[in-house]
This record gives structure tokens, sequence and C-alpha cells, in this order.
């Protein structure tokens, strides 16, 4: 892997891990088209956690709220959130663990991904169909949504996409499923490192340039795909999102047919 090739995937990683498009199919797809070997999914982690760090960038004081509630009676009020969010996270945890070998076998197929890219559009097409009368979130409907991020580790399918369609579909605000989709992404990117930390400390010293590269240009786009989303959603227009994973998808499967 080159420099050039890290600060690409870093950069497509970045922009797609939040915009509901799927990175991992998109990865999955340019790392085919690039001609970019790489073991199992040790460069996935690498750029994933230049995403998490945007996320605890961009929400930083809602974090700082949430683990101040954890003593603070004055913060007590941010307390469900944490148990919403321990729900959400328990099904990835699950797959995770149990699937892990499953994934990592299919991750490195472009037919797969590009039909998940088309799965990923008819989930972001559903949220026409989100009821008009807005729920709160629950503990019953963080766990729903928790099981959408744990399909979503199927390569093509988007996280962000997935957990907020199924928030909007269980009527709860867009933006408030967005910000709960966000935030479930802490959990689900530290777990993933945690699952492949063995496998980090096998890059080889040639290799530690280019992803932390990869990494660095992953935090870029990130943070600028949240704001970038959450404006989506505000105006309404998420489902356009839609239309884009059909084109992928397709142009994947005609690539690699």
């Amino acid at each position: 892997m080159s420099y050039l090739d890290s600060i690409v995937l870093g950069l497509l990683q970045g922009l797609t891990e939040f915009l509901p498009v799927s990175s991992s199919g998109h990865l999955v797809l340019a790392q085919w088209l690039m001609g970019v070997k790489q073991q199992g999914v040790t460069f996935e982690v690498i750029v994933h956690l230049g995403s998490l760090l945007a996320v605890l960038v961009y929400f930083r004081v809602r974090i700082f709220q949430l683990l101040r509630s954890i003593y603070d009676p004055d913060f007590v009020q941010y307390r469900p959130m944490l148990g919403f969010l321990v729900l959400g996270t328990i099904p990835a945890g699950l797959a995770g663990v149990f699937l892990k070998d499953f994934f990592e076998s299919i991750f490195s197929s472009p037919k797969i991904a590009a039909v998940m890219l088309l799965v990923t559009g008819l989930i972001l097409l559903s949220t026409r169909f989100a009821p008009k009368v807005k729920r709160p979130l629950t503990a019953g409907r963080s766990f729903l949504i928790g099981i959408g991020q744990a399909v979503a580790i199927l390569p093509g399918i988007s996280r962000s996409g997935s957990t907020i369609a199924a928030g909007m579909l269980l009527g709860v605000k867009p933006t408030e499923a967005a910000e709960f989709s966000f935030l479930l992404a802490i959990p689900a990117v530290g777990g993933a490192v945690l699952l492949e930390f063995t496998e980090l400390l096998k890059i080889e010293s040639g290799f530690i340039g280019q992803y932390l590269c990869g990494a660095v240009f992953s935090f870029m786009a990130s943070l600028a795909a949240v704001y970038l989303v959450l404006a989506t959603i505000r105006r309404g227009k998420i489902q356009y999102f839609a239309y884009y994973c059909f084109a992928i998808g397709l142009l994947g499967l005609y690539l690699f047919r």
C-alpha cells in the first residue's frame, strides 16, 4: 500500500462512514479497483479509529455530559441515554464476537458489497414510511436500533443508514436518531478495535506510516461528513442518498460480474 492509496482510502472511508452510504462497501469495491490487498480488516480498523476521533471531537460536550451523569446529580437527566447506548450496543457486540469469522470471510467479496449497497438504498427509501407522530427514544427502541447496527457489520450495509432509518421508522425524531447513531459508533468502533487488537500489533513497520496517514485523512473526512449528514437530515433529504447507493451498487455488479 502506498501513501496515495492510504490517503484515497482514508478519505473514502471517512466520507462514507457517517454518510448513509456504507464505508465498508466502498472500501471493498475501491480496494479491488485499486488493486490494494490487505490482510483481514486491519486497515479498516485503523481508518475507523480516525472516524471515532471525529465523533469524539464533534460530540465532546454531549459525551462530557453523559460521563458526568454517572456521578453528578446535576447531570442526572442525561443518565438514561447511557443505558440506551448500552442496550443499542449489545446486538452488534454479540454479532461481532460470535460471527466474527463469518463477517471477515465475506469482507473481501465485491459482489456481496455491491448487492448490500442496493439493500442500503432500500433501507433509506423506507424512511418515507416513517410515522408522522414522533416518539421518544426508549430502551426497547434503542435495542431495535442496535439490531440495525448489527446487520450493518455486513459490507455494503450502512451503519449510519440502518440505525438512522431504524430510529425514524420507530418514530424517533430524525435529528435525535442521527445523534444516537453517531454516539453508538463510539462503543461499536471501540469494540472492533479490541477484537482486532492482536492483529494491529502485527502491522509491518514499513506500513505504519501509510496506515496512520489513512487514519488522519479519515478523521478529517469523517468530521466533515458528520456536519453534512446532520444538515441533510434537518432538511428531510436523507432519501437522496438511496439513489447514490443504487448507482454504486449497480456499478459494482457490472464491474465484478
